[in-house]
């Protein structure tokens, strides 16, 4: 009732007298109370519409929980990194479906320092809470890779990926989970953290940590991150109707020996469940992409990041043949992200969609003097994908795709923006665990651990 009482005042008193030293101290204490109304939860959706901060006072508020908010507030804080000034969000940017780079043009991330460039493309975390932990999936004549966060796999759960971004010397570069957790107790929203975790949360670092992570992975699963709302939704629920172009690149992305899209990126354009197209198997693969120069760690000849080989993890069951492999991105969304594939070496959707169907009848449009795959050490180059549509060619033959067909699959792509109608989640059933069916691609079947040498790459970023 204070709030409502002082909210109207505010509004008459700045409209008659706007310039006043007494309205600025008026909607100075005004702004105060409101924001106390939202940290105690107190009219949450009156105070969600008149800006609560922390991610500019979505009208959606009231639907989170306390949790939930509370991950919203910690997602959006750009005092918890060192310097001050970025957060989840700078790099996980809502405009470009959680993905960016922090204003960075070189194809991978500027750290909170204004200065370091990281090592990978920041992935969208949009339809992440969809990805099966990581685990080596049994297929008859050997295991493939399946799941996991980050490029790598090597976080778990949303939880484990939230709490490593804040440490990373690259991005958020917080020195320690005690400073941060200093930081979280002096914010703003300390006090609703406390109603969510208990009055003495703050006490113990380590069950401070997991609560961050916790809130973290809580909004990381709302709606707005996986909202089922493209066109291609839209269609398969009989709301909207593709143009003969976009139904023609669907064709192409479906078919296996045109674009065979789907082969990785899976789909069901039949089905009105939307879970049943995440656009991605959450399996690796490796498709050679050329080296990104922008990114200041390859100005070493001797280094190639080596995605499940390290440097950030080591390579699971010690098998080269992973050296050099990436895990599948969701393409929903891929025409809002600034970046693409995992190094970022592609800025504009037509040319990533033409370097799968050229790369190997043209090599010289994408590696310097023609030599292919010049971001892997030359004993890894075998691990390409070289036997699946559309790379099942080689130089000077025609490409499986022509330009017609290559703008047809770029228009179907552009189909997977959400944002076109409503959102159909509501419609989303849980689907059978990723990588339960045996895969048809048997450039991803691996051979016996026991006739394995041991890959020589190690780590612990994205």
């Amino acid at each position: 009732m204070v709030t409502r009482y002082y909210e109207s005042f505010s509004f008459v008193f700045l409209y008659i007298m706007p310039d006043s030293p007494a309205s600025k101290t008026l909607l100075a204490h005004t702004q105060h109370l409101l924001r106390r109304a939202c940290l105690l939860g107190v009219g949450l959706a009156a105070a969600a519409l008149a800006g609560c901060g922390g991610g500019g006072g979505d009208p959606d508020e009231a639907a989170l929980s306390r949790r939930e908010l509370l991950g919203k507030r910690l997602f959006f804080d750009t005092a918890l990194s060192t310097p001050p000034g970025q957060s989840c969000a700078s790099c996980h940017d809502a405009a470009r479906a959680f993905s960016g780079n922090n204003g960075s043009a070189a194809g991978v991330a500027l750290g909170a320092d204004g200065l370091s460039l990281g090592l990978r493309n920041t992935p969208t975390a949009m339809y992440a809470r969809f990805a099966p932990a990581f685990s080596m999936v049994d297929e008859g004549e050997g295991s493939i890779p399946v799941g996991g966060q980050f490029l790598d796999g090597r976080a778990g759960s949303l939880e484990d990926q939230a709490g490593q971004p804040f440490f990373a010397p690259d991005e958020m570069n917080v020195a320690s989970p005690a400073v941060l957790v200093g930081r979280v107790a002096a914010a703003e929203y300390a006090e609703l953290f406390r109603q969510e975790w208990g009055e003495r949360i703050f006490e113990d670092t380590a069950a401070a940590m997991e609560a961050i992570k916790g809130s973290l992975a809580a909004f990381e699963r709302t709606e707005r991150f996986a909202p089922f709302s493209s066109k291609f939704d839209h269609v398969a629920a009989a709301s909207a109707a593709f143009t003969a172009q976009e139904q023609r690149g669907l064709e192409l992305f479906m078919d296996a020996g045109k674009g065979n899209c789907a082969a990785c990126h899976i789909a069901d354009p039949a089905s009105r469940n939307p879970a049943a197209s995440l656009f991605t198997d959450f399996t690796y693969d490796n498709l050679g992409v050329p080296r990104n120069w922008r990114i200041p760690a390859n100005n070493d000849p001797a280094f190639f990041d080596l995605g499940l080989c390290g440097p950030k993890r080591a390579a699971p069951d010690g098998d080269p043949a992973l050296c050099g492999a990436f895990k599948v991105p969701t393409l929903r969304n891929v025409e809002r992200r600034q970046a693409l594939m995992h190094n970022g070496f592609f800025n504009d959707l037509r040319e990533t969609v033409a370097f799968y169907a050229t790369r190997d009848t043209d090599p010289a449009r994408w590696y310097p003097g023609g030599v292919p795959f010049n971001d892997l050490p030359a004993e890894f180059a075998a691990n390409v994908n070289r036997t699946e549509a559309p790379y099942d060619r080689q130089p000077g033959e025609a490409p499986r795709l022509d330009d017609a067909e290559i703008d047809a699959i770029v228009a179907f792509l552009r189909t997977l923006t959400d944002g076109y109608g409503p959102s159909l989640a509501g419609n989303a059933e849980p689907m059978a665990a990723a990588g339960a069916a045996p895969r048809k691609n048997a450039a991803r079947s691996r051979t016996p651990a026991a006739t394995r040498p041991a890959a020589n790459a190690a780590g612990t970023g994205k």
